[in-house]
């Protein structure tokens, strides 16, 4: 039983860690880098969020509530990057970390739902003719939200290390790390089978 348990934990984890599937490491890349350890409350909140939604649409494409064409979600994902990227491009510096959360949260779970659905397939197969769906799903997102944790803390210690010691303003830390990942979604962007 709870080798069955860890099994589809560790596969939620491998999920977001797989060097291969690293769309999910730079979106909570750009989600992250705007705060600091003391906005931990908030970084928690807006990564659950997306959990939420990258669960919600596993459980609507694992029950074929949903069915959506994967040329167009593969498409979406790095534009769902690229999009909060340049947020945090045009916004470093300004404080946008402290705003209201309504939109922020809204469009984090709108995110959550277009990265689920761009796995929706191969969980599907993963789940093969489970009768134990919903356990599941929840030990899969459970795995999922472990693994966010680790890089949400990674990128934060990386910018407390780079606004502490090496010195780097928050405003260029944020330009730079969110200048990088706009550099590495382009090409995924541009080499995606929907623009072929």
């Amino acid at each position: 039983m709870f080798e069955d348990f860890w099994f589809n934990v560790e596969y939620g984890i491998n999920h977001v860690l797989d060097i291969n599937g690293y769309d999910h490491v730079l979106f909570l890349m750009v989600l992250t880098v705007p705060y600091l350890f003391n906005n931990w409350k908030r970084v928690l909140l807006l990564v659950s969020t997306f959990t939420l939604g990258h669960t919600l649409s596993l459980v609507l494409a694992a029950y074929s509530v949903v069915r959506v064409n994967a040329t167009i979600v593969e498409f979406l994902i790095p534009i769902t990057i690229l999009i909060v990227a340049l947020f945090n491009v045009f916004t470093a510096g300004k404080g946008a970390q402290k705003e209201k959360v309504g939109v922020l949260f809204l469009s984090t779970l709108f995110f959550g739902l277009v990265h689920g659905l761009g796995f929706a397939r191969e969980f599907h197969i993963f789940l093969g003719d489970s009768d134990n769906k919903l356990v599941l799903l929840f030990e899969f997102a459970l795995g999922i939200e472990l693994a966010q944790i680790i890089i949400v803390f990674v990128v934060l210690f990386l910018g407390y290390i780079g606004q502490t010691i090496f010195r780097f303003s928050r405003r260029d830390w944020i330009m730079v790390v969110s200048a990088i990942v706009v550099g590495l979604v382009i090409p995924m962007i541009m080499g995606s089978d929907f623009l072929a």
